[in-house]
């Protein structure tokens, strides 16, 4: 089994607006919270910052842990067709943060395209990763559900 830690971003906006970023790694184009994996030895709350700058533009301040969601992912349901001969075990770190400075511009090649301002209700109409409901319901942003 193969592990992969990531740290990712929730920022909202003074109207309640929601910042994602759109995933095009995946089996599918869908929208996502910005943040990717650690690097070896990296400090989490570096990559958060880190990766919200390549992916959005933004500087940020991490201003609370929400909370880490475990997920295996089967060999057969990996997205890297080439690391499908063994499961995926990804531990994903969720921050609140804010914007310090920066501008909203998109990555450049990378696994992002671009990045928006939603709010809620758009976000429930766009084509996303679970992650995204599951980061909005640590910062309570969306009801808590049975199961999550």
């Amino acid at each position: 089994m193969q592990l992969r830690v990531a740290a990712y971003g929730i920022i909202t906006d003074d109207e309640g607006n929601v910042l994602l970023a759109r995933w095009v790694e995946g089996r599918r184009v869908a929208w996502t919270l910005p943040g990717g994996g650690l690097e070896a030895g990296e400090d989490p709350e570096r990559a958060v910052r880190r990766e919200l700058r390549e992916e959005t533009g933004f500087e940020i301040e991490t201003t609370e842990l929400l909370g880490i969601h475990s997920r295996v992912i089967p060999a057969s349901q990996r997205v890297r067709r080439d690391e499908s001969d063994v499961p995926l075990h990804t531990l994903r770190i969720v921050y609140r943060a804010r914007i310090t400075g920066g501008a909203l511009r998109f990555e450049k090649n990378g696994s992002t395209d671009m990045a928006g301002w939603f709010t809620l209700d758009e976000v429930a109409a766009l084509q996303r990763v679970r992650l995204v409901d599951i980061g909005l319901r640590m910062a309570e942003l969306l009801p808590t559900s049975a199961g999550s």
